[in-house]
């Protein structure tokens, strides 16, 4: 697929689940994927922190078998080779992991994330050439430690009028917060726990991607 096909699905996606195994209330992170698959979710990523290159490569390389190719866009976190070698649609990117620029030259046809959490990295990262943005930590969350704490769902607003391209956001988001960044203007949100450790995985996703479509 071409950066803009992909980027055609990534904009008719709302809820973008990422699947970390030790955030998967003791399942496989494929029972959990298979579910979250049911659920018509169209956008997900896979993160692992800790394993070593080629454990890597191999969950990942399952993650690809089991995504429908053209139906729903796999996002590796952080390495552009093992998005690269396992045929994912994308790559997202932290403040210290391969310049945005660089990864846009290796893999030209790649959705390329980044995380941002102010609106000027938000500007470099667009400026860079990124696809999409991703702003957060928006409320405390267990998943993901950064140096500016939770930033707040007002930050949406005041990041998104400066954009071209589109963003999620994600941190702590919630069936009973998710209205706040909805408000705000967030069209595409991105969840942890509140789809992956949920008692009924396909059910929660169905719940947050209905919370979504009530107020787009």
């Amino acid at each position: 697929m071409t950066h803009a096909e992909r980027m055609t699905l990534f904009d008719q996606s709302d809820l973008y689940v990422v699947i970390t195994q030790s955030f998967c209330g003791g399942r496989t992170a494929l029972a959990v994927l298979d579910a979250v698959l049911e659920s018509g979710v169209r956008l997900i990523q896979f993160r692992e922190k800790d394993l070593d290159d080629l454990e890597l490569f191999r969950r990942a390389e399952a993650f690809r078998a089991r995504i429908p190719i053209g139906e729903a866009l796999l996002i590796v976190d952080d390495r552009v080779d093992v998005a690269l070698a396992v045929g994912a649609d994308g790559v997202h990117l932290g403040q210290s992991d391969l310049p945005i620029a660089t990864a846009r030259r290796l893999a030209p046809d790649l959705v390329i994330g980044s995380s941002t959490h102010n609106l000027a990295e938000a500007l470099e990262a667009q400026d860079a050439g990124a696809s999409y943005l991703n702003i957060g930590p928006i409320f405390s969350t267990q998943t993901k430690t950064v140096p500016t704490g939770a930033v707040g769902p007002d930050l949406l607003a005041e990041i998104a009028p400066s954009l071209r391209i589109p963003f999620t956001c994600m941190g702590g988001i919630k069936s009973n917060n998710i209205r706040e960044v909805l408000e705000r203007g967030a069209r595409h949100v991105a969840v942890v726990t509140a789809v992956t450790q949920a008692h009924d995985v396909r059910a929660a996703a169905i719940e947050l991607r209905r919370c979504i479509g009530c107020r787009l």
